[in-house]
């Protein structure tokens, strides 16, 4: 064998779990002729670990260890859809649409045994406050955003005052007018990607 794979083992104590530990480097390293990354193989509690981009957690009411987006995976990811959702990034929404579906679809897939219902959630309402400052940004001038807002159902002079109240896009782009008009239903009718949708999509139930 070049390597071995990656191997978690549950036990039901400390002491068990020293005795399977030297038991597991023996058979390893004078069987199969391996050497033990000792610096990666540890004893530790499930809350303690991070294993393939997992975390572990204790479900009291099925009375046993679940597993989650490890923090850091989840802090990761969320900086990658920050990257991908930067005002001055001048791409097509069309293209930065593409782009999200494709790092959030692939996340997903990769942590769907996971539970992280809570976590989609958060992240879908950051993305489509990010998606909305965006699109007020790319409607530039004033005659532009009120005709925009007018359009998306929002009386004129509501449109106005919102659009000369000399605020930053960010302050108008998550203003609730623009979250009427730019309403999750019509970003999803543009294709931005609902990450909650997807998990319960393709969600796998260990």
């Amino acid at each position: 064998f070049p390597r071995s794979t990656h191997s978690l083992i549950f036990v039901k104590s400390e002491k068990a779990a020293s005795r399977v530990m030297k038991s597991i480097v023996r058979f390893i390293e004078k069987k199969l002729g391996l050497i033990v990354n000792t610096e990666k193989s540890k004893i530790s509690r499930p809350e303690d670990l991070k294993f393939l981009g997992l975390g572990y957690y204790y479900n009291p009411k099925d009375d046993r260890y679940q597993t989650k987006p490890h923090p850091i995976s989840v802090q990761k990811f969320q900086r990658k859809l920050r990257q991908l959702t930067k005002r001055n990034w001048s791409v097509p929404l069309d293209y930065r649409i593409l782009k999200l579906k494709q790092v959030i679809f692939g996340w997903i897939n990769y942590f769907r045994s996971a539970n992280m219902k809570g976590v989609m959630k958060q992240v879908d309402k950051k993305l489509r406050s990010r998606i909305r400052v965006i699109i007020w940004k790319q409607w530039k001038i004033p005659k532009k955003q009120i005709k925009s807002l007018v359009q998306l159902g929002i009386p004129e002079e509501e449109a106005k005052g919102l659009t000369y109240c000399r605020k930053g896009y960010r302050y108008i782009g998550l203003s609730k007018v623009v979250q009427r008009a730019i309403s999750n239903q019509r970003l999803k009718k543009r294709g931005l990607p609902s990450s909650l949708e997807r998990y319960l999509k393709v969600r796998t139930v260990i």
